[in-house]
């Protein structure tokens, strides 16, 4: 999940300087200072968009929630605006209800400015849209860009000009220099240089393209160049031709002066909905004129012409055209003949991202693969509306499993299966693939009734196909249905049935999920075996390096600790899963480890520090609108018991006061923070220097466990043979009589500098 709030926002770092408009900077500034809905109007190419962002980065220190970019250009569908803009904020779309409600529910105690850009084809959805939020949220703010205002109650409208004459000359000498860097403006060609400038009707996006062919031209060339073309155009009438028309012209021109390959590249390109990255312009493009290593060159060569634009998402290096150019390529790629072509190629790219992903799944990468997975969503939203073949979109829907269920997209998922499913009713293996998936969504999301008519049709076609992953999947849900549903002794057998299952298939891995199911069970049918589920859980995410999965293993070692009396262990359980779900900002999990950390730790008599965290989870909650009961009446029980206490020994007053401070930290990793900051406060601090049982090569590996590290990490690490270290750790736990690595973490944390 990949909340982000509250924090500084997504704004996109400028890679180029922003010149001149001072007057409208200040306008704009100071208007939306008085105003909560705030539209931007003016031609394409204008410069609204950019306008727009520098006035927000200006603002972002009047905005503790943060200031969020949402880019509607690439959104088709105007029922998918409240979509984009969840997505933008990263807020979890995890309940059945509408986007827009969890929208604005999310929203209710925030108060960021938000920038919804491109907004003319979405005019009625963006004016509902921000109706609706600034309604919900008295703290929020909307800046909008649009070729025409929203239309609704309480919106101030600013249009923005074309550049002032000296802001143009100083845009176009600022971009020709980029590229050519002897470039004067002097008084022998100020003239010409105004001349061009206004022939351009001082739009920056046509200065930008033009200041791109000064690399090689004259200004008095690219001047009579455009006259010629404008003539053209207008039939020699300068008053007929419209600000789009010029546009037009220098895009047109643009086009004709790029070489065959460029014009083949940039046309194909436009079939990307949103930024790129270079594996996917290799993958997409080349072909038939273009050589699979000619992408890298040409892309660069369209970057210098600014019709491709260089840009950063998530971290990682992408591309992008601006939408009138890509809209222009969209219209060449049509007339080519050869769009159905490059689309095809598009979804295959998109569906093998999607099966690499979710094969490699369970090891390292995760945090990788659910950035990537955010960075290309656009491109896989675009994969899947185009329609084609039912059985590729069908695949492609159940591909995208994790990025649904572990990246918070659950209502997405849903709605993007039901409508692949209902599109492809044959009896397939992509349609068993898709059903499991459906259902587990449908778990997560507590509709057992979906999740049980999903699983019988699974069920029916995995033993028909005898696919034995479908066949184990669905039993392990059935398992999770009946624990979710409280009843612990249905769920056993079948929780065990499945960890059998997935043993039998090329997917081992998957039994993990299995185990940590099966030991809650059994851990509060006081069944003996718990410990032993758990450490194999634990043992089978640390031979595949999981991170997920194995701090969820060790989440479930503490509940089985805290259900034994030991609370020492519990606790260092607890906080050892939520060190290795930083970065993932997971809410579900996040919250039902405060929840139980909060329980070990009233259990312990630290009542004010545990209604601190209850207030953490509560936050976390709220935030997906899921109650603890999902996972089981026992949950809800446990909850209450701790509630119960914790106000009987402080009253409710002073509980609700805890409650509240904790809730102060909202995101999942900032209430991991606060959670592990506020454990280690309440440990003892060593004051004495005590000698270290451990040898050197001891320490060494010891330090390499605390850090996260596996078996076969740690050896690579130290350039010895993971036997080696194998016994290493088993001497270490031995020494320390400790019973888990987690111990091992906690103890070098706290004595590192004895042991070091």
């Amino acid at each position: 999940m990949t909340i982000q709030i509250p924090g500084a926002g997504n704004l996109p770092a400028a890679l180029t300087t922003f010149v001149g408009r001072r007057a409208d900077l200040a306008e704009v500034r100071r208007r939306l200072g008085t105003t909560r809905l705030l539209t931007l109007t003016g031609a394409g190419g204008v410069g609204k968009t950019r306008l727009a962002l520098v006035v927000a980065a200006a603002s972002a220190a009047d905005f503790a929630d943060g200031v969020w970019l949402v880019d509607l250009a690439p959104v088709r569908d105007p029922e998918s605006a409240a979509n984009a803009t969840a997505t933008a904020l990263g807020v979890p779309d995890l309940g059945t209800r509408p986007v827009i409600d969890q929208l604005a529910a999310f929203l209710m105690r925030r108060g960021p400015l938000i920038v919804l850009d491109n907004c003319e084809h979405l005019v009625d959805a963006c004016a509902e849209l921000a109706h609706r939020l600034l309604s919900a949220s008295p703290g929020l703010r909307i800046l909008t860009t649009s070729r025409q205002a929203l239309g609704i109650y309480g919106e101030h409208v600013v249009a923005v000009p074309p550049l002032a004459p000296d802001d143009a000359v100083e845009l176009l000498r600022d971009r020709t220099t980029a590229v050519r860097p002897e470039f004067r403006i002097t008084d022998g060609n100020r003239a010409q240089v105004l001349r061009l400038c206004d022939d351009l009707d001082r739009l920056p996006l046509a200065i930008e393209l033009a200041a791109s062919r000064l690399r090689t031209l004259t200004v008095d060339e690219a001047l009579n160049r455009l006259e010629d073309r404008f003539k053209l155009l207008v039939n020699g009438s300068r008053v007929a031709r419209p600000h789009q028309r010029t546009l037009r012209g220098l895009i047109d021109w643009s086009h004709e002066l790029c070489t065959p390959a460029e014009r083949l590249l940039w046309n194909r390109l436009s079939v990307f909905a949103d930024d790129f990255g270079l594996d996917a312009a290799e993958a997409v493009c080349a072909g038939d004129g273009i050589g699979r290593d000619e992408v890298f060159e040409l892309l660069d060569r369209l970057v210098l012409q600014s019709v491709v634009l260089p840009c950063e998402r998530e971290g990682l290096q992408r591309y992008r055209l601006l939408e009138t150019i890509r809209r222009y390529g969209r219209e060449r790629l049509a007339e080519s003949g050869e769009e159905q072509r490059i689309r095809r190629r598009h979804h295959t790219f998109c569906l093998a991202l999607a099966e690499r992903i979710a094969d490699g799944w369970y090891g390292p990468g995760q945090l990788e693969s659910l950035t990537r997975m955010r960075a290309e969503y656009a491109n896989l939203r675009a994969a899947l509306d185009q329609g084609g073949e039912p059985q590729a979109t069908l695949e492609l829907a159940a591909a995208l499993r994790f990025h649904w269920c572990e990246g918070g997209f659950l209502g997405e998922g849903r709605h993007r299966l039901d409508q692949a499913l209902a599109a492809a009713p044959e009896p397939t293996p992509a349609r068993a693939r898709a059903l499991w998936v459906a259902a587990w969504i449908a778990v997560l999301q507590r509709d057992h009734e979906a999740a049980y008519g999903r699983l019988d049709e699974a069920a029916e076609l995995g033993e028909r196909l005898a696919d034995r992953v479908v066949c184990a999947h669905v039993t392990s849900l059935r398992g999770t249905l009946a624990l979710f549903g409280g009843r612990l002794q249905e769920a056993v057998p079948l929780l065990e049935e499945a960890v059998a299952a997935h043993k039998g298939t090329d997917e081992e891995i998957g039994a993990v999920y299995a185990l940590i199911l099966l030991a809650t069970a059994q851990s509060h049918l006081g069944d003996p075996r718990t410990t032993q589920t758990c450490r194999q859980a634990v043992a089978l995410a640390e031979a595949h390096d999981e991170r997920l999965v194995r701090a969820h293993a060790q989440w479930t070692l503490g509940y089985d600790a805290w259900m034994r009396g030991d609370l020492k262990e519990a606790a260092l359980m607890i906080r050892t899963a939520l060190e290795n779900e930083r970065g993932f900002t997971d809410y579900l999990r996040v919250a039902l480890m405060l929840e139980q950390l909060a329980w070990v730790t009233a259990a312990g008599g630290e009542h004010p520090r545990a209604a601190r965290l209850l207030g953490a989870a509560r936050a976390l909650w709220q935030d997906i609108d899921t109650p603890i009961s999902t996972f089981g009446p026992h949950m809800a029980q446990q909850h209450a018991q701790c509630e119960e206490e914790i106000v009987r020994t402080l009253g409710p007053a002073a509980y609700e006061e805890l409650l509240a401070e904790g809730g102060h930290h909202r995101c999942p990793d900032d209430a991991i923070a606060f959670a592990l900051r506020a454990e280690h406060e309440s440990e003892p601090t060593l004051t004495a220097a005590v000698p270290s049982p451990l040898t050197r090569r001891e320490q060494e590996v010891a330090a390499l466990v605390a850090e996260g590290m596996s078996n076969r990490q740690i050896a690579s690490a130290l350039g010895r043979s993971p036997r080696t270290v194998d016994g290493h750790v088993e001497n270490i736990l031995a020494k320390l009589d400790f019973g888990s690595r987690a111990r091992i973490a906690s103890w070098w944390t706290a004595n590192q500098a004895v042991t070091s």
